[in-house]
C-alpha cells in the first residue's frame, strides 16, 4: 500500500473520515492550519459515497498528503462500470496552485495502472476551472465532451486509459 513518507495519496478509511469530520487529523498526519481541506457537508457526503462504493470496490478514497499535512482528497465518486473509475478532487484553498492535485493524481493513474480491475479513470471539471483542467491534460487527460450537470452546470468530460504497462 502506500507509505505517507513516499507518497502523496493515502488511503481513507471510515475512522479517518469520523476523524476529519470531528475536527482531527487521522494518524501520522496533521490539518492545514489555514483553511480547511473541504466543509463538513461536503466530508460527509464523501464519506457517504466511499462507503458505499467502498463496499463493492476499495480504495475508493485518499488523502492528498505533502510533508505529513493534508492538503486535498481524492475519491471514486461513481460505482466503477466496465473498468471505469469516476474520480473527483479537491485541494485546501490555501495550498492550491503548488502542482499537489497533479502529483497525486498521477499517483492516483500510477496505482491505477497497476490493478487489474481498472481500465479507464474519468474526470469532469466546470469549463470555468482552469486549474482543474490542467490538471487532468498535464496527466494526460482526454477531453472527450461536455454535458450540462444538474447540480454543478456546464462540465468537460475527461478520461484516459489505464493501459498497463507491458511486461518485461
Amino acid at each position: 500500500m502506500f507509505n505517507v513518507e513516499k507518497n502523496m495519496i493515502v488511503e481513507l478509511s471510515a475512522d479517518d473520515f469520523d476523524a476529519l469530520l470531528k475536527g482531527s487529523a487521522p494518524a501520522n498526519t496533521r490539518l492545514v492550519c489555514d483553511s480547511v481541506i473541504a466543509p463538513p457537508e461536503v466530508l460527509e457526503m464523501l464519506a457517504g459515497i466511499a462507503a458505499e462504493i467502498g463496499a463493492r470496490f476499495s480504495p475508493s478514497a485518499w488523502m492528498i498528503v505533502e510533508a505529513g499535512e493534508i492538503v486535498g482528497l481524492c475519491s471514486v465518486i461513481r460505482a466503477p462500470e466496465n473498468g471505469e473509475i469516476h474520480i473527483g478532487y479537491g485541494i485546501a484553498p490555501s495550498r492550491e496552485r503548488r502542482g499537489c492535485a497533479t502529483r497525486a493524481i498521477g499517483q492516483l493513474l500510477e496505482w491505477a495502472r497497476k490493478d487489474p480491475r481498472v481500465t479507464r479513470l474519468s474526470a469532469e471539471t466546470g469549463v470555468e476551472n482552469i486549474a482543474s483542467q490542467r490538471v487532468l491534460e498535464r496527466n494526460g487527460f482526454i477531453r472527450i465532451g461536455e454535458r450540462i450537470d444538474p447540480e454543478d452546470g456546464p462540465v468537460i468530460c475527461w478520461q484516459i486509459s489505464a493501459d498497463k504497462p507491458a511486461l518485461a
